[in-house]
């Protein structure tokens, strides 16, 4: 079963295909994302990876966690579920 990875404190220069390759090392890699600002495109200085099988997956967690790349030290957990973003409602109020 597919696992999917949080990686955080990525160098912002860190590039999905760097990622990518930096977990295919430990198994099979089925995606890979840096997550980037929208409005400047700029990295967010985190990312995912989705790893075809669990036992690669931590495996690739142990031995990458606390890793030093581009001058900076990532953090691999596995990722929460995404939450639900939808707001309550209301917004712009005009005041009467």
């Amino acid at each position: 079963m597919a696992m999917k990875l949080y990686v955080g404190g990525l160098a912002y220069s860190v590039t999905e295909q760097e990622l990518e390759a930096l977990f295919a090392e430990h198994g099979k890699v089925t995606s890979s994302a840096v997550i980037k600002d929208r409005d400047s495109g700029q990295s967010k200085g985190f990312g995912f990876i989705e790893m075809a099988d669990d036992t690669e997956a931590k495996a690739a967690m142990t031995a990458l966690n606390g890793k030093e790349i581009g001058g900076r030290s990532i953090m691999v957990n596995e990722a929460r579920p995404q939450e639900d973003r939808r707001s309550g409602g209301g917004g712009f109020r005009k005041a009467y």
